[in-house]
């Protein structure tokens, strides 16, 4: 592989880590199954609750049954992506979740009383007060690389400092 497949292959990883978050922070969660192969699975092994979504439709179920009313935001950093072949790579990944339910759905409420029905992040009419994140750990990835689409083949999710999510408002 030359230089430029190879980090156009790194790129193309990276860029399914963020999209990864970015679907189950602002946009469909359900979403996500697209972003990895039909056999594709995510996981939380022990020592975590031994969770597992395996295949498209159990991925969406799974992502999809996110409660209403929560809010989060997943900051990663760190992805290191090595590509072991022309369509293979791993990844490593850390995250912080920053997280609260019962989120009033970021309408905010105006002097007047009135709902702009806005996005403002807040609850009942402001931001929410900053805490601590909920969850660091990182993720381990694989990838493969399905008629010039680079796809998720697994996501491993390593947990070592996590905690209850607060509600909105409590």
């Amino acid at each position: 592989m030359d230089p430029l497949e190879r980090l156009l292959a790194e790129r193309a990883c990276e860029r399914l880590v963020i999209d990864f978050v970015r679907r189950l922070d602002l946009g469909e969660p359900s979403s996500v199954a697209e972003l990895f192969t039909e056999d594709g699975w995510w996981e939380w092994p022990p020592p975590g609750d031994g969770r597992r979504a395996e295949g498209r439709a159990a991925l969406a179920a799974y992502f999809g049954s996110r409660p209403a009313g929560r809010l989060s935001r997943r900051v990663m950093s760190n992805i290191l992506v090595t590509v072991t072949g022309p369509r293979t790579a791993t990844a490593t990944s850390y995250f912080q979740t920053y997280r609260v339910d019962r989120h009033d759905g970021g309408r905010d409420e105006g002097r007047d009383g009135t709902r702009d029905g806005g996005p403002g992040g807040g609850s009942g009419g402001g931001m929410l007060p900053a805490g601590p994140p909920v969850q660091v750990g990182h993720y381990e990835d694989r990838f493969r690389c399905l008629d010039g689409r680079w796809l998720l083949a697994s996501r491993s999710l390593v947990l070592p400092f996590g905690g209850p999510t607060p509600t909105a408002g409590g």
